[in-house]
């Protein structure tokens, strides 16, 4: 037995004996193995229903030899003789043709199957208020007598009462269950915290399935090291953090790495997302604080985990008069709860979120939430590694580069990496392939960045034509233009939701900040497009609408935010979020401030669209030669547009 086996099965004698559980065990939130549970069925009802219904037909005494006729009628069958006695009821006569004393002694008189039926037949009618109807039988010599009402049977009485309350009951509990919240919990268990308990093997992930977050990963693994032997800890005098907030953008794989945590440590594992705590009612979210902290308790060591921890820990200063006493109620209980308990039980705490800074200053401070873990998006290297892991199951053609790919996709996150790997194995059998090839991580790419292709929009060829000079436009000024990413594609196939055409320009390497000049070479990029279209048509269109947006924002952020103004350089003006109910946009500056920012946007625009202008019209020859091949072909790949830039572009 190999050392790995040997160690693996020590650890699962270890938390046999611990939790009195095979790891892998679903657990209930109790702590406890699940029980195969009677889920109730409303055919169930039906079929008890129905033999409530046999049963009482059976009981019942049912007078099949009674005739029912109208009331002259059986006045007729009096006057001949027919009948001989009637029973007076509630509601009714019913007559009789024989005597209340005949008895049938000698069977053997009725000499027919019709003679029999006609003496044991009976007639009824409905009882009419007719004063002269007994003097009547008196007259005819007619044998009658009143019949007392029947006294309900026991059974009778739980079909009337019983039966109704419990059919109502049933069906109660049936529509109620069907409204509980998770883990089966009907409405009026609101109060219980909805946490789903999972022992190891629950999660399927471990670290290995993690990556392009090494240092984070480094930071978690300490936690599962203390979970499996706090003693090296505790010798020494240490405490492993209460909490550990993990921060960073959407997609980066924070709760990938909580999922890997509890698969590592091989113990039960809370999870919840901070929107399970808050309902309607007040109090309830910090009822299930306490009882989510409870159950941790009773079944330590255990991870909590909350996700998107920013529904209910928000700052209660920032709040203002839009405050919510539900969620305050709920932070308030989770604070009290987080103190109340000493890391050595082995209870600890991760949470999640993308929007650390609305966080109540009192939720991060040591000893709650002691350490803050970030995960941001994956470098080259680390989207390489990432891309390795989701393409392990997918078949890849010789030809497929992964690095490149990883190039390609600079500035996303893990979550769009394993999209794109999806994407391009679902464009290979959309193509009848056996393999993956590398245009189809390409086409993935483009369609993650630009959107979907829509080559079913079709443009007039004057549309057609400012689309290819307008994307010219961007492509030359970025091969124009010191410092610029390299143009890898131009395309005027309509993409996404309103972009006509595109030009791709993907980094050579991973850039962590921007020099002056290389901000400005990014705006003069994206004021080429418009640029061009003056330069040819001698006007502008709204084409440039989104580009302008972006272009007069980065000069906004670059006089604000990095200092590179004339007036005020080295100086941020920044803008806060207004401590009343939370309204964003408050400056904290004055009016002056605020129209000089206008009037120095406007003229950094300006001046830098006069000089791409120029460079594009000292280049006219080059824009119409790119652009005729453009409207020939559709798309130029960046190694074509290259080679015409280079014999073209007059430096």
């Amino acid at each position: 037995m190999s050392k790995d086996n040997k160690n693996e099965k020590d650890w699962k004698e270890t938390f046999k004996k611990k939790f009195n559980i095979e790891p892998g065990v679903h657990l209930n939130e109790s702590g406890g193995k699940d029980k195969k549970k009677f889920t109730f069925s409303f055919w169930y009802f039906f079929i008890i229903l129905l033999l409530f219904l046999a049963l009482n037909t059976f009981m019942v005494t049912r007078q099949s030899n009674v005739y029912s006729v109208d009331y002259t009628q059986f006045k007729t069958l009096i006057e001949n003789g027919t009948i001989k006695r009637v029973a007076i009821e509630e509601g009714r006569y019913i007559g009789y043709p024989f005597a209340k004393d005949q008895v049938f002694t000698d069977l053997r008189s009725i000499t027919s199957d019709s003679n029999a039926a006609s003496l044991l037949q009976s007639f009824s009618t409905y009882k009419v208020e007719d004063p002269t109807f007994i003097p009547f039988l008196e007259e005819q010599g007619i044998e009658f007598y009143a019949v007392p009402p029947a006294k309900p049977s026991i059974l009778s009485t739980l079909l009337s009462y019983a039966l109704p309350f419990v059919f109502i009951m049933l069906i109660w509990r049936f529509l109620f269950s069907k409204m509980g919240g998770q883990g089966g919990q009907g409405v009026l268990s609101f109060n219980q915290n909805k946490a789903k308990i999972v022992a190891e093997g629950d999660t399927g992930v471990r670290f290995d399935d993690v990556a392009g977050a090494d240092e984070s990963k480094y930071e978690l693994e300490e936690v599962v090291d203390f979970l499996k032997h706090p003693d090296k800890y505790t010798e020494i005098g240490g405490k492993i953090p209460k909490g550990v907030l993990l921060v960073g953008p959407p997609g980066t794989g924070k709760t990938l790495l909580a999922k890997a945590v509890a698969g590592e440590a091989g113990v039960p594992f809370f999870k919840m997302s901070g929107a399970d705590f808050v309902e309607m009612f007040v109090g309830v979210g910090a009822a299930r604080v306490r009882d989510l902290f409870r159950q941790a308790r009773e079944n330590s060591p255990c991870i909590i985990f909350i996700d998107e921890i920013d529904a209910i820990g928000r700052s209660r200063v920032s709040a203002g008069m839009g405050g919510n006493d539900e969620r305050e109620q709920t932070l308030n209980q989770l604070l009290v709860e987080m103190d109340g308990f000493d890391s050595r039980t082995g209870v600890i705490i991760l949470a999640a979120t993308n929007r650390p800074e609305i966080l109540d200053p009192a939720l991060l401070r040591p000893g709650r939430f002691d350490r803050q873990v970030l995960i941001d998006k994956p470098d080259l290297e680390g989207r390489f590694a990432i891309l390795k892991i989701h393409t392990r199951n997918i078949k890849l053609g010789d030809d497929i580069d992964l690095r490149k790919i990883a190039q390609s996709a600079a500035g996303l996150a893990g979550a769009d990496l394993a999209n794109i790997a999806n994407e391009a194995a679902l464009m290979a059998v959309r193509q009848n392939r056996k393999q993956v090839i590398q245009a189809d991580f390409e086409e993935a790419i483009e369609k993650s960045v630009a959107g979907l292709e829509r080559k079913s929009r079709l443009l007039n060829a004057k549309e057609r034509e400012r689309v290819a000079y307008h994307e010219t436009g961007h492509a030359l000024t970025a091969f124009m233009t010191e410092g610029a990413e390299p143009v890898s594609k131009i395309s005027i196939i309509p993409r996404g939701l309103g972009a006509l055409g595109y030009t791709l320009q993907y980094p050579t390497e991973d850039r962590f900040l921007l020099s002056q000049s290389e901000l400005l070479g990014n705006i003069d990029t994206l004021l080429g497009g418009r640029a061009a279209e003056e330069v040819i048509f001698q006007e502008i269109s709204t084409g440039a609408g989104n580009d302008i947006s972006r272009a007069s924002d980065l000069v906004r952020r670059m006089i604000t935010e990095f200092g590179m103004s004339e007036r005020y350089r080295n100086i941020t003006l920044p803008t806060t979020q207004s401590g009343f109910a939370g309204v964003a946009g408050a400056r904290e500056y004055s009016e002056k401030a605020q129209e000089y920012i206008d009037d120095e946007t406007a003229r950094i625009v300006n001046e830098r669209y006069q000089i791409v202008r120029t460079n594009l019209e000292k280049n006219r020859k080059a824009l119409e030669v790119i652009t005729a091949k453009l409207l020939e072909n559709e798309v130029i790949n960046g190694t074509e547009f290259q080679a015409l830039a280079k014999s073209e572009v007059i430096v």
